[in-house]
């Protein structure tokens, strides 16, 4: 796999070598060795940290469907590897970490079934994306199990955040929980950027 590294460090695109021929295409959508090989997390020790995930998850949504800026705060922040498997979306990270040099900044990319790119959020982000197709089918893999009373959002209009969804908003479809999440200024259990998270 190809590595493509991002503006905020540990937030990477992950590209699958893809083998194609007439009778359609296959990729290793994933590899823990490959991946303990080529994305490094490393410890405020120095040391470098595995990730393991734990859980699958899979969503669909229409066009226009927005579910975000989400994560699950300490002790169970998880790291995310997330793919589109049909259509297309605009998938976001924002930097959460109090004290980090990129905190409030964001890391957009568009993942596509065409593209099979992959991109990996670490601990400390949080993470939303938009459907930009008719419809998408949304994989991500979790290193944590899905704890609700840890979890934590901000708002995905924040204007200090100013991301860009490439399509209106008055095109946005939300669940009535995303519509009310606060600015990043007001959000609690935000992680800490010397907090060891790994």
């Amino acid at each position: 796999m190809n590595i493509i590294k991002t503006d905020i460090e540990g937030v990477v695109i992950i590209e699958p070598r893809v083998f194609g021929d007439h009778r359609g295409y296959f990729f290793e959508s994933f590899s823990q060795r490959e991946f303990d090989e080529q994305v490094q997390i490393v410890g405020k020790d120095g040391i470098k940290r595995e990730v393991r995930f734990v859980q699958d998850n899979e969503s669909k949504s229409c066009y226009g469907v927005l579910r975000g800026l989400h994560f699950q705060k300490a002790p169970h922040a998880q790291s995310k590897l997330v793919r589109v498997v049909k259509g297309a979306v605009l998938d976001v990270a924002v930097d959460i970490r109090k004290g980090s040099p990129t905190f409030g900044k964001h890391v957009a990319v568009e993942l596509t079934e065409e593209n099979h790119r992959q991109f990996f959020i670490p601990r400390g982000f949080a993470h939303g994306f938009v459907v930009l197709s008719d419809e998408v089918i949304f994989q991500y893999k979790c290193d944590d199990f899905y704890a609700p009373q840890t979890e934590g959002a901000i708002a995905w209009n924040d204007p200090d955040l100013a991301i860009d969804w490439k399509i209106p908003a008055e095109e946005i479809i939300l669940s009535q929980k995303d519509k009310n999440h606060p600015k990043l200024k007001d959000a609690e259990g935000l992680f800490d950027y010397n907090q060891e998270l790994y």
